[in-house]
């Protein structure tokens, strides 16, 4: 059995073990992955008494981004979302189903749907902004308010990356 050690220096010069980058521990995915769900976890808990979850939120939060009159089409929200647009359609679902959408043909492209929150979207994204804002304010006392800026920033840069994935 062949084992590579790989080797890296710390900040001191001192020699240290690194992962192995066919190991799952250092998979970048993986890691990812894991720390979404922890934080998940928390907004979610946060936001559990408006009846969202930060998923729902969030989705909430970009249609209301969009210009007054001018609502994005489910193409356009997946891809502001970096979502698949048939799993985008998919959690659509129960918002819709809870009056907090509203999806239509748009009137300039039959074959486009257009997304647009209700009355009660704006009701219940306006309270649950408020349960997020808490959910913020406890990520970055324990995570460390610099260090949760960094991350962002870090995150954003990732999210904005073109691994040449196929895009829809």
């Amino acid at each position: 059995m062949h084992m590579t050690l790989y080797l890296a220096l710390d900040n001191e010069g001192s020699v240290s073990r690194a992962a192995d980058p066919a190991d799952l521990m250092a998979c970048n995915c993986a890691a990812l992955r894991k720390a979404a769900r922890r934080v998940s976890l928390l907004y979610d808990r946060h936001l559990a008494s408006s009846g969202l979850t930060i998923g729902q939120y969030a989705i909430l939060a970009e249609i209301a981004g969009w210009s007054e009159g001018e609502a994005p089409t489910l193409s356009a929200l997946a891809q502001a979302l970096v979502m698949d647009r048939t799993a985008l359609s998919h959690t659509l679902k129960p918002l819709e189903r809870d009056g907090l959408i509203r999806l239509e043909s748009d009137q300039r492209d039959r074959r486009a749907r257009l997304v647009s929150l209700t009355m009660l979207g704006r009701e219940r994204a306006s309270v649950a902004r408020s349960c997020w804002v808490e959910a913020q304010a406890h990520f970055s006392k324990t995570f460390g308010g610099d260090q949760a800026i960094a991350l962002q920033a870090l995150l954003r840069i990732v999210a904005d990356v073109d691994f040449g994935e196929i895009r829809q």
